[in-house]
């Protein structure tokens, strides 16, 4: 079930959740995405939008950090806009790689069996035909200031369920919002616009 704070309530960690954009959603840059969160904390959220590509394959975006990328099954994956925050700057979100700390520089593994890497290193493993498997490349990430997020989900902006892997890896980007509604366990037809007043 969704998780949706109220003004008594102890906060939350929304950490390896999706964040589901009602369809209300005033803000233009989230119409209509799902976003996973990588970290929540007091200070802030912090997440990649994981169903909106943009018109870079992977294998032009090796090309522009001059690296080659062996791995032809990568070659034509889309990078997607993580979000409105470093957009100049890239995002790996990955499966974890063995036990232990991560081999790549600067990694946030979250909760649940995935990592998040800024660091071109795992660009390197990956040109080299090692890297992680199953992957998901961004430019940009979404970001929220202490309480922010908490705030957009009592307005409605948003609904919250746990994620699953499945929908960022192996869902068809077209169905990834209606996979991840799906999670919820109903129709994302029956979605309201309004939010509720008892």
């Amino acid at each position: 079930m969704p998780l949706v704070p109220s003004a008594s309530s102890a906060r939350i960690d929304l950490t390896n959740q999706f964040l589901i954009a009602m369809p209300g959603m005033a803000d233009d840059t989230f119409a209509g995405t799902v976003v996973y969160l990588c970290e929540h904390t007091e200070r802030g959220a912090l997440g990649l939008v994981i169903n909106k590509p943009i018109d870079i394959p992977l294998g032009k975006l090796f090309e522009k950090v001059e690296l080659s990328l062996t791995r032809t099954e990568l070659a034509q994956q889309p990078v997607f806009f993580g979000g409105p925050m470093q957009t100049e700057r890239g995002f790996v979100l990955h499966e974890k790689q063995g036990e232990g700390d991560s081999p790549y520089n600067s990694t946030m593994s979250v909760p649940g069996g995935l990592e998040m890497t800024t660091s071109k290193d795992v660009l390197e493993a990956l040109s080299n035909g090692a890297g992680p498997k199953r992957l998901l490349v961004t430019l940009g990430y979404s970001g929220w200031g202490a309480g922010q997020l908490e705030d957009e989900i009592l307005r409605n902006g948003w609904l919250t369920v746990d994620a699953d892997p499945a929908v960022i890896f192996d869902t068809p980007i077209e169905k990834r919002y209606d996979r991840a509604v799906g999670l919820l366990g109903f129709d994302p037809r029956m979605l309201s616009q309004e939010a509720g007043h008892a």
